[in-house]
């Protein structure tokens, strides 16, 4: 989000913090997903509730009419705020509903001391899915109904994974509103991992890194950025060696690959 969406998100966020706290957090974040869903299929609704020209109180009772007895006060006092501030487009207003929803199930694996786990499970499914084209396919086929991609993921990893790690993987896979799995993915783990200030390193290699090497990189990045740094280890033998590391935009590619493309450009350039 950017301007007057990201200032706005700040304050949603804000009022969001003063009422999750005493709240039953995995219960609240499905309840912002439900809310973000209504709206992007409820595109009147979506109008109305993000229409600068109307007074944010009488959306916020708008909302509060709608949603009384349906969910639970945090939830309504989170959309209540989120209604009552401008947002650069209508779209935005649903997409900081979702994203408080993925703070909600953050914090909740964070409290149960679990929140390294999401991380690493989502990273671990993204890479089965690039792995399995079957199973992308059948996770991106819009025409597809949602119970049956809920089924398949509750078989696929329902036992394996945190309750939370699935909460925020059949967001992402049954309701894409309109991103790609991938895409989906990351937005997520980058999102989790802010739950405590972290970035995030996608470390390409050819070969498994050893917990020691894994310290001393993410001990060497962490100095470097001057936070703390998660590791998403990735083993792809197309690196033949070296490692490559993405955070954000910034790629640090120290790949054999890597080299020849540098030595290929420079001849191209």
């Amino acid at each position: 989000m950017r301007g007057l969406s990201r200032t706005s998100l700040a304050e949603v966020e804000e009022r969001f913090n003063a009422v999750a706290g005493s709240a039953d957090l995995g219960a609240l974040s499905d309840e912002l997903f439900a809310i973000a869903d209504l709206l992007d299929r409820e595109h009147g609704l979506r109008r109305a509730l993000s229409d600068p020209a109307r007074p944010g109180e009488q959306k916020a009772a708008t909302v509060r009419a709608l949603l009384a007895g349906k969910v639970s006060e945090a939830a309504i006092a989170t959309t209540e705020a989120a209604v009552s501030v401008r947002w650069s487009r209508a779209g935005d207003l649903a997409d900081a509903i979702e994203r408080l929803g993925v703070v909600a199930a953050a914090a909740e694996a964070e409290s149960q001391s679990r929140l390294d786990d999401v991380e690493d499970e989502l990273f671990r499914f993204g890479r089965i899915v690039a792995a399995n084209p079957d199973l992308r396919r059948a996770l991106a086929d819009q025409a597809a109904p949602e119970a049956g991609k809920e089924q398949l993921l509750g078989d696929l990893i329902g036992r394996k994974v945190a309750p939370t790690s699935l909460r925020l993987l059949k967001q992402v896979a049954v309701h894409p509103r309109g991103r790609s799995l991938e895409s989906g993915l990351e937005e997520f783990i980058q999102l989790v991992a802010q739950q405590r200030q972290r970035l995030v390193a996608v470390v390409r290699s050819a070969v498994e890194l050893t917990e020691a090497q894994k310290q001393r990189l993410t001990a060497w990045l962490s100095a470097s950025y001057g936070r703390d740094v998660h590791l998403n280890v990735e083993v792809d033998k197309r690196v033949l060696g070296g490692f490559s590391v993405r955070i954000g935009d910034e790629i640090i590619d120290t790949t054999i690959v890597g080299r020849i493309e540098e030595v290929r450009r420079r001849l191209a350039g």
